[in-house]
């Protein structure tokens, strides 16, 4: 019998790459027609760069993705409140990524049909509800557009990695209700710029209220690249927010005008902002940690388990880990119930955490500690913030997402081989 999922982002897509690996049969379900790189920049931590290479994916991560060298906060006035080595440079064994979020689905996406054929990925097939049955789970389909009924399929254990707007959760947790907005909006785009910093830096400046995120995603080879870039402002309460739409269309008059006097040494921000071909605008979403994935012989995965806010660069990572631990206790529980609870137990208190931790501005937090301690600026870091404060934060963030370099540099692999 089949393990069946629901969606083929990264999440969705792992899981059916991990369990191709070890030979478990399973059949992804996509809602839509035709699955396209949608989505502007992530970063992808060491800790789940390791499960991607113990997949044999490391010339493709090489040939979409640049190799991130260092993160550096800065002030609103651009000074350098503190910065440390990344991936490989910080003494990982393994890499850290900055890549297109449609590169890295279409990355999982070529390899799992080189590997395992296009027949195990239905397109145009939405998961709209599931039953269990004397030999397993029955899951019906629908048209997304429509709504109108297409099949069934069965399989003896169901996985909803449907996204944010999960389906299957909502069936779960009926009076959830939408995503919780902390108020803080993100204008999002790409911009032909020149490098900056390391070449290979990604760089956070503001504070929560008002912030400034840009990583390069492609380097042309001239002293320019493409910028990846994300402007933060909290909106008033009453603000808005509409839907959550990765292609809306945003508009520069929105929050420009915050980052206008962002011309720094190291980047000019508002150049940046003003060359984008094109904007996007997001809400800044999450959802409250739940107090269980599994019901049966169907659970949760990736964001339709623990949405979090992007920030410390742990959303896409923790599907991924999401996804190893799963296809590891499928192969050592069996295509169980009792494997799933397993997954449950051993995933869920931990990226609860990590929600929670992202909600409360994760490893940002230090962004907000300056701007209260010296909101027009400083000379010195060290008469603001200490050294031991600053490596403080950024080492309990690392140690709760699992990816402090000790833990996870002697660790065996989540699924030998």
């Amino acid at each position: 019998m089949t393990v069946l999922i629901a969606g083929a982002g990264i999440g969705g897509l792992t899981l059916g790459l991990s369990l191709h690996q070890l030979g478990i049969p399973f059949r992804i379900f996509e809602a839509v027609q035709e699955i396209r790189p949608l989505g502007v920049g992530i970063n992808v931590q060491p800790h789940a760069i390791r499960e991607l290479h113990e997949m044999g994916l490391q010339d493709a991560l090489d040939a979409d993705g640049l190799k991130t060298e260092e993160v550096a906060y800065f002030s609103a006035q651009g000074g350098r409140i503190w910065s440390e080595p990344r991936g490989r440079f910080a003494g990982y064994n393994w890499p850290q990524y900055s890549i297109h979020r449609g590169r890295m689905q279409m990355l999982l996406l070529h390899a799992l049909v080189e590997r395992a054929g296009s027949d195990v990925i239905q397109r145009g097939a939405a998961v709209s509800d599931w039953r269990e049955t004397a030999e397993g789970v029955e899951i019906t389909l629908t048209d997304r557009a429509s709504g109108a009924r297409t099949g069934t399929a069965e399989g003896r254990v169901f996985v909803a990695a449907d996204g944010i707007n999960s389906r299957a959760r909502a069936k779960l947790y009926p009076d959830e209700g939408p995503a919780h907005w902390g108020g803080v909006m993100m204008w999002r785009g790409v911009t032909r710029g020149p490098t900056f910093l390391t070449g290979r830096s990604m760089a956070m400046a503001g504070r929560r209220a008002c912030k400034f995120v840009c990583y390069p995603i492609e380097d042309y080879g001239d002293g320019t690249c493409l910028i990846n870039w994300i402007a933060d402002r909290m909106m008033p309460d009453d603000y808005e927010w509409r839907e959550q739409d990765w292609n809306r269309d945003g508009e520069r008059a929105d929050f420009a005008p915050a980052f206008a006097d962002w011309s720094f040494d190291w980047l000019d921000i508002p150049r940046i902002i003003a060359d984008a071909e094109h904007i996007f605008e997001y809400p800044m979403v999450d959802r409250d940690p739940l107090p269980a994935w599994t019901r049966g012989r169907m659970t949760l995965l990736g964001d339709a388990a623990h949405a979090m806010y992007p920030i410390g660069s742990n959303g896409a990572s923790q599907a991924i880990l999401d996804a190893r631990i799963l296809a590891r206790e499928l192969r050592d529980r069996g295509l169980t119930g009792d494997a799933l609870q397993s997954y449950e137990d051993i995933r869920r208190e931990t990226v609860n955490a990590l929600v929670l931790a992202n909600r409360g501005d994760g490893p940002d937090k230090v962004l907000d500690v300056v701007a209260e301690r010296a909101p027009d600026g400083f000379d010195d870091i060290s008469d603001v913030m200490s050294g031991d404060e600053l490596k403080e934060v950024a080492g309990a963030y690392k140690k709760m997402a699992g990816m402090d370099i000790e833990t996870l540099n002697t660790r065996g692999p989540l699924i030998p081989t």
